[in-house]
């Protein structure tokens, strides 16, 4: 079904033209200063009006997150996919998404040992869950996409990890529009990656989540299902 094909895309998209619409506005209200230097992300997003905007992009973003790594984790396990590692790609999935939450309210001028947290969880742990996922294209039968997204997974992960080690270098080095370009390249990957699962979701049809009772539980509905109050 392309419903469920549209979240990825939704989250791609949305969260990259959210990210240069905070830059465009940081740049028209003087906020920060491209002459100078290339600004940081959170650099942009930590002023008034943007940072309004800026939150809100991650919030949702983290939202449609954690929807689209429940829905992958869930499909994986229909293909037979039980392993442990499908599991810790879903645990984080969800930390990422947390992480992107935490930025976008603890933003880096008010709590910024927060806020450092909240981008170790995005972008580090982020990489480390598109990794398990390139290894798991493999290991998923049937592969959705052909010969190709095996491939492009492992290479834009391999690209995000050398951006995420310049943008740490380059910011110990003093380089802070260097380093920003890289964070910027960053984000834009992650996003891409995210957007590459909508080849995964085009062959969902349905999803659907129930609530088991536990034993304990269902003896106590049995009991009072078979209780009958007698009126007097």
């Amino acid at each position: 079904m392309w419903g469920w094909a549209l979240l990825p895309v939704l989250l791609a998209i949305g969260g990259s033209v959210g990210f240069w619409v905070v830059y465009f506005m940081a740049v028209a209200n003087g906020s920060v200063n491209i002459t100078e230097s290339f600004p940081y992300i959170s650099t942009c997003g930590s002023y008034s009006p943007q940072s309004c905007i800026f939150g809100q992009v991650l919030n949702i973003g983290a939202f449609l997150g954690v929807v689209i790594c429940y829905l992958k984790y869930q499909q994986l396990r229909d293909y037979g996919c039980n392993s442990h590692l499908n599991l810790a790609g879903l645990i984080f999935g969800l930390l990422c998404a947390l992480g992107s939450s935490v930025v976008g309210n603890f933003q880096q001028y008010n709590q910024l040992e927060t806020h450092l947290f909240g981008a170790f969880l995005a972008f580090v742990v982020g990489i480390l869950y598109f990794w398990i996922q390139a290894v798991l294209t493999y290991r998923a039968k049937p592969r959705h996409g052909g010969s190709w997204i095996g491939p492009l997974r492992f290479c834009l992960s391999a690209c995000g990890t050398a951006l995420l080690v310049a943008t740490c270098v380059l910011f110990s080095l003093g380089l802070d529009s260097e380093s920003a370009y890289c964070e910027w390249a960053l984000a834009m990957d992650l996003f891409l990656l995210f957007g590459l699962f909508a080849v995964d979701f085009w062959h969902v049809d349905s999803c659907s989540v129930h609530v088991q009772y536990c034993m304990v539980n269902r003896e106590t509905l049995d009991i009072q299902a078979s209780t009958q109050t007698l009126p007097l």
